[in-house]
């Protein structure tokens, strides 16, 4: 037989039935008729007889997955990565990772400037080239950071009049453990109310985060934590609620997983489907990188910088003594931090100011390389992209970039893309935007404005604006927008070092500036400026260089000598503060040289007075004669020889004493 050809199928070997086995067959099978019900049937009922050859394969297969939705045939595997249930996945709500939420947003502005959608005005070259140049460049590309994990088991504490509370905890789902707290003059005191936990009496204070809210009751000068009202309770939750007309959180921008709604309905709606979806393990990034060695924050025990503290409208900062500290739990990414931190030691990671800027500079040169002429920058979160005004939307030079926040970009940022050839930047802030952020923004830019202005520029290059001064923008489309300045762009590559990108970008501001003052005064608490030594005072005792985070201060090794390096000082007081003798004082200026600003000058010097026993060199004039003046009358230095000691190092000192035999006393 060939391989082509099939063998003959052999007859069936079975024994066909006889007529007595087919009868018997059907008086032992059941029909639908006979089967028990459905709603009879338990894990422990007989479903044999739904496997009969006569039962509908209907009815069949309706039992068996009864049979099989028991709880001891949906043991899932620990080991299973598949085993999970992908088809009622939590939204992720306001923890969307920041990154997504900047492409989308950037998607949406991109789509708003297409020159085919219906809000777009008449095609100019301006919009064409601000269409292309959006649809070219694949997006912001950010360095990855990491991320922060929060966890919620659904534990919700509902604050405010008792009937409104309960019936928003009786919303809750049912695997949500709710608690209800009711503010009033008397003690407090637990009851129980079905599943629900009520407290009524003294005031809620409230600290923590998504999943590890902390819960303490004030009450006639006693701080009640939750776990000693009610033995055996967790002395936390997990999400709060708060009903009341004042919030218990008053930081400008509260937790993730508090909600205050007040009497709003229509903010109760809300919250309530957030917090349904706030039950889990959640990751946000991590919004900052903070590099303690550099902080100016403090310094043995004395106070410098505390920007980043009071500006944190989280108040996710807190000190450390010689530097600060960030909750990431707290922290939701404001970036007002990084934005006024001097030296550098805080910066923003989501994303980071040189992918930023990175990804600006090939937005003006793509912009540029279509025909679009005098490119102006605008800033602003995703919360306005839907709501620009329509006079935003039909300036064709305006470039639209989305942040995580407004606050999140500062001077570095701003002149830089100045540099790069943007004739105007724009930071928009909004009403929800924290009063603290757009405070230190209004502060940033005054100083950048002070620095535009001095350099002959015109201020209106840079502005904060505000929804109701958005007609602010009306002049960058049309004859009021200022002559470019810049005779070339700069070329130097974006960094995330900010002091490094202050500096190029002002070297590149200065040199094509229309005017160069020798120096430009500056608003107080600007981060550049002079240390003034007053001569008559000082005694060269080195405490200021002892404390200078950025090196500005230094000595001048063997020699009494106090050494300024301009460029380096961010004034942060330290050396102010250190100071015994008060002979320092600080004055923000930016000096317009780059060899002035970058090189050291002396700023105090003395001879040296050497020690009397060896010769070696032992201190200044001034400090020994200080040093005698406020020993005068001590009872340890009446002598002539306990001060001639004071003229000594230290080993000649102990050497002279031997020899004597006496000290001070003697």
């Amino acid at each position: 037989m060939s391989s082509d050809e099939k063998p003959e199928r052999e007859p069936s070997k079975e024994a066909p039935r006889d007529e007595s086995s087919k009868d018997e067959l059907s008086e032992n099978e059941v029909s639908d008729e006979d089967v028990s019900t459905l709603d009879s049937l338990g894990p422990d009922s007989d479903y044999g007889d739904f496997l009969s050859r006569v039962v509908s394969p209907k009815l069949r297969r309706a039992a068996l997955r009864k049979l099989f939705s028991s709880a001891k045939f949906n043991v899932l595997d620990g080991l299973d990565d598949y085993a999970e249930d992908y088809s009622r996945h939590a939204p992720l709500g306001d923890l969307v990772p920041a990154e997504m939420r900047a492409r989308l947003a950037a998607a949406a502005s991109r789509a708003i400037n297409e020159p085919s959608s219906a809000m777009a005005p008449a095609s100019t070259a301006n919009h064409e080239a601000r269409a292309a140049a959006l649809s070219s460049l694949t997006g912001l590309e950010v360095t990855p950071t990491s991320v922060v994990e929060l966890s919620s088991a659904g534990r919700l504490l509902v604050i405010g009049e008792r009937e409104a509370a309960l019936q928003a905890a009786a919303r809750m789902p049912a695997d949500f453990a709710c608690m209800v707290f009711t503010p009033g003059p008397r003690a407090p005191k637990v009851n129980e109310l079905g599943d629900n936990t009520i407290i009524t009496g003294g005031q809620a204070e409230i600290s923590g985060w998504l999943g590890e809210f902390e819960i303490s009751i004030l009450s006639d000068g006693l701080t009640l934590r939750l776990a000693e009202l009610r033995p055996g309770t967790k002395a936390g939750t997990d999400l709060v609620l708060d009903l009341s007309d004042r919030p218990c959180m008053r930081e400008q921008m509260t937790p993730l997983g508090y909600f205050h709604v007040g009497n709003d309905p229509q903010a109760l709606e809300q919250a309530l489907e957030e917090l349904v979806e706030l039950r889990g393990s959640f990751e946000k990034p991590k919004f900052f990188n903070l590099d303690s060695s550099i902080c100016a924050h403090g310094q043995k025990g004395l106070e410098g910088c505390s920007r980043c503290i009071d500006a944190c409208p989280t108040e996710a900062i807190f000190s450390l003594g010689d530097s600060v500290q960030v909750n990431p739990n707290l922290c939701q990414g404001g970036g007002i931090c990084a934005t006024t931190c001097p030296t550098g030691a805080m910066t923003y990671a989501l994303p980071q100011a040189g992918d930023l800027a990175t990804y600006i500079r090939r937005l003006l040169a793509t912009y540029g390389e279509l025909g679009g002429t005098a490119p102006c920058i605008v800033f602003h979160d995703e919360r306005s992209a839907s709501a620009m005004p329509a006079a935003l939307e039909q300036a064709g030079n305006l470039l639209p970039v989305v942040l995580e926040e407004s606050g999140s970009v500062g001077m570095d940022t701003w002149l830089t893309c100045l540099a790069y050839g943007a004739r105007a930047v724009f930071v928009r802030v909004g009403p929800e935007t924290p009063e603290l952020i757009t405070m230190e923004l209004v502060h940033q830019a005054a100083v950048a404005r002070a620095l535009l202005e001095g350099l002959g520029y015109d201020p209106r290059m840079l502005q904060i604006v505000r929804p109701e001064s958005d007609e602010d923008l009306s002049w960058c489309s049309d004859d009021r927008l200022p002559e470019a300045s810049l005779t070339a762009l700069a070329s130097f590559d974006a960094l995330s070092d900010k002091r490094t990108a202050l500096k190029l970008a002002l070297m590149h501001l200065v040199e094509q500036a229309p005017q160069r003052p020798d120096e430009i005064a500056l608003p107080a608490e600007a981060a550049f400026g002079a240390v003034q030594v007053d001569s008559d005072k000082c005694t060269l005792c080195m405490s200021c260089v002892a404390v200078c985070p950025t090196s500005a201060l230094k000595a001048g090794g063997q020699l009494p000598t106090l050494s300024f390096r301009e460029w380096n000082c961010v004034q942060c007081g330290l050396c102010e503060n250190a100071c015994p003798e008060d002979a320092i004082a600080l004055r923000a200026r930016f000096l317009t040289d780059h060899e002035l600003r970058d090189s050291r000058r002396v700023l105090h010097e003395e001879e040296a007075v050497h020690c009397i026993g060896c010769g070696e060199p032992l201190a200044t004039r001034s400090m020994l004669d200080n040093l005698a003046r406020k020993l005068q009358g001590n009872p340890m230095f009446q002598s002539e020889e306990a001060f001639r000691r004071l003229q000594m190092c230290g080993d000649c000192r102990v050497r002279d004493m031997m020899r004597g035999g006496s000290g001070p006393l003697g």
